[in-house]
């Protein structure tokens, strides 16, 4: 390790490097996936057309968070030769050529004679044209799917369900090119790639893929030098640290880099010449799961280096290119930015990546004891727990993008929280003030689940739930008020009710959505964490199916058919989620409701309407099942099938408008039975 690199990098690695086993990149899990790629190559290929896959999917170097694509590349069996010494009779055969102007990583295709070994000068038909030397060459625009439209560089782009397909047409060259034999000879201190393994990546040669350098006169004419089954292998060969940096560079570019700077600069493939040349000339003893932040920000600097001299050369070909007419101008400066800023903030920048909630599991995973993250642990209070961390630390990491600074909160509040070296005592005690609604609301479902309730237990719960409503200006308070009513306490949710809706003014935001008002709160009056929250913030209200005693009687369908798409833990399964606002409205209706308050209950259910309507909704299918409900208590039997539809199109899978459906179903045919 660098001697400047902060002390906790190697606890934040190994921690990191658990998480990304979380979201499937366990070795095991890498393995399976490859070995079913290839399983899949050779089901798809045929006698004389063969198809490969290549790319994010084929190397396992992707997750669900990434979307990568799948790429097929179709090898036509046309024969291309490098010399005329492989000649065959009667074969029609393609002599790869190249002049001064022929760019690095490029060549052309010239038509051989069937009858004697010569190339073929001054003759042409639809597929192939005159170069400036006169040589009868391969248009490149001819391997293309013709009528075609949407192109991705020289791939068709098809989009099947919720995956892109790109179809590449190529020419297979069975022997190494010309203008990568550097590769084979070059220097290296560090045994990387092995002679054994460089002498299967030769083996492998060489496709041509249909595309011309832009800058080119003759780019029509021009056929792209790809080396994909050589790339492939040195994916394969990269070590558990090796091919997690490589993820980790993709999806900091995907969530950190390319919605600041534009799509195409900076790819993926960038990303993976930068970590061969890294892996080539760095010592294999760097590369250990402790060294994982490391390895990232030797990748990060790089990368900078690059840009700022606008070079990436290609691994395989040198000479090529490939940052030319893509980083240059304000480009280039707002890279440069974006990177040194990522160096300066020591791994801080982890907690921004947004892809499979790398971030947020990564603070949790920092401000807790070492978790074993690929048990599956169905602990209650864990499960919440960790919910919970993730709003309150999410709200945080939201503000600091906002203002784009590390000292927002004195900036030790989440340096801690990152470092392990403990929440501040504030924090705690914010974080110990929901844990108190969490037990409150479990002890309590499980008192009342028993057949004789123990009357100084529920006072217990009764108190920690007491404890909670202070948490934030909301779901403590929510809790709370769904707890009095599941005890016909009508009386004490209705003031619970009143108390919440007089404090939540426009300036109130909901969990990371920041609003002008709360910024203009924050920047204009002195407030600690703990008043932050209690005047300004309202967070999600959770449920869990042990909670199931202290939850309105429409939530029950939600804890069993509560979808997994919000956040993607699997142990958040059955855990509902409800945006605080609506919760209100919802519990006042059923509050008036229970009155008989026709008034209120109607202001309530109007305000649920608008709410869907006009407002930013979290979790929209829960808000449409609930009023849903509502409109079932009023008798609207058509509305309740219109809210529900809407709720089916946001969540066909796992949705408890499910259940609601078969009763209002049910419902309708007593009312019509009850007609005749």
């Amino acid at each position: 390790m660098a001697l400047n690199t902060p002390e906790y990098y190697k606890e934040v690695s190994l921690r990191l490097s658990r998480v990304l086993d979380s979201v499937g990149l366990a070795e095991d899990i890498r393995w399976k996936r490859i070995n079913m790629w290839i399983q899949s190559e050779e089901i798809i290929s045929y006698q004389i057309v063969k198809w490969h896959v290549f790319g994010s999917q084929a190397e396992a170097t992707t997750t669900p968070g990434l979307h990568s694509d799948v790429d097929y590349v179709i090898c036509r069996p046309d024969r291309v030769v490098k010399d005329l010494d492989s000649w065959v009779p009667s074969i029609p055969t393609l002599l790869i050529v190249s002049d001064e102007n022929t760019p690095p990583g490029y060549v052309k295709l010239q038509d051989v004679s069937k009858t004697q070994p010569r190339p073929v000068y001054n003759r042409y038909n639809t597929h192939f044209k005159l170069d400036r030397h006169a040589r009868t060459v391969l248009c490149s625009d001819s391997l293309k799917v013709m009528g075609v439209d949407k192109y991705h560089g020289p791939a068709k782009r098809n989009v099947i369900g919720r995956h892109h397909i790109d179809l590449v047409n190529a020419l297979r060259l069975h022997s190494w090119p010309e203008q990568s034999s550097q590769w084979i000879t070059r220097n290296r201190r560090h045994n990387w790639p092995s002679q054994e393994s460089i002498g299967l990546i030769l083996k492998t040669g060489a496709m041509l893929v249909p595309v011309g350098n832009k800058l080119s006169k003759e780019k029509h004419l021009e056929w792209r030098i790809s080396l994909s089954f050589g790339e492939k292998i040195l994916v394969w060969l990269f070590n558990p640290t090796q091919y997690k940096s490589y993820i980790l560079l993709k999806m900091i570019n995907k969530g950190l880099i390319k919605p600041v700077v534009d799509d195409d600069v900076l790819s993926s493939y960038h990303c993976k010449t930068c970590i061969f040349y890294l892996i080539e000339n760095t010592p294999t003893s760097m590369w250990q799961p402790d060294n994982l932040l490391l390895c990232v920000e030797q990748c990060l600097r790089l990368l900078y280096i690059w840009i700022e001299n606008a070079i990436c050369p290609n691994y395989f070909i040198p000479d090529e290119n490939m940052f030319e007419c893509k980083v240059f101008g304000h480009v280039q400066s707002q890279l440069l930015d974006i990177l040194s800023n990522f160096l300066r903030q020591e791994g801080r920048y982890l907690v921004g990546i947004s892809c499979d909630n790398i971030g947020q599991r990564l603070v949790i995973a920092c401000q807790t004891p070492v978790m074993d993250f690929q048990s599956q642990s169905h602990d209650v209070t864990l499960v919440l727990s960790k919910s919970v961390s993730f709003l309150f630390l999410s709200f945080i990491n939201a503000i600091q993008r906002l203002f784009q600074i590390d000292s927002m909160f004195g900036h030790s509040l989440l340096e801690r929280a990152f470092l392990f070296r403990g929440l501040r005592q504030e924090v705690n005690a914010i974080l110990m003030t929901f844990y108190y609604s969490i037990i409150g609301s479990k002890l309590a479902s499980q008192i009342l689940s028993q057949e004789s309730i123990d009357q100084h237990a529920l006072y217990i719960a009764h108190d920690y739930l007491l404890r909670g409503s202070s948490s934030d200006v909301a779901s403590g308070k929510l809790k709370l008020a769904a707890f009095y009513l599941v005890q016909d306490n009508l009386d004490m949710s209705e003031d619970v009710l009143n108390e919440i809706h007089e404090n939540y003014n426009y300036k109130i935001s909901e969990i990371a959505k920041i609003s002008q008002g709360t910024l203009k709160a924050i920047s204009s009056e002195n407030l600690s964490t703990t008043q932050l929250l209690s005047r300004y913030l309202a967070f999600w209200v959770l449920y869990h199916p042990s909670e199931i005693k202290c939850t309105p009687k429409a939530l029950i369908p939600e804890m069993f058919h509560s979808a997994m798409s919000y956040q993607g833990d699997s142990d958040k399964n059955n855990l509902v989620r409800i945006d605080p606002k609506f919760y209100l409205y919802f519990l006042e209706y059923i509050c008036y409701h229970l009155q008989n308050k026709r008034t209120h209950k109607q202001t309530a259910l109007n305000n649920m309407i608008c709410a869907i309507r006009h407002e930013d909704i979290a979790f929209p299918d829960t808000a449409l099942n609930l009023l849903a409900y509502c409109l079932t208590q009023e008798g609207k039997l058509m509305n309740v099938f219109s809210v529900l539809s809407k709720s089916m199109k946001l969540a066909k899978h796992d949705n408890a408008a499910k259940w609601q459906i078969a009763f209002v179903v049910n419902a309708a045919f007593r009312i019509l039975r009850g007609r005749q």
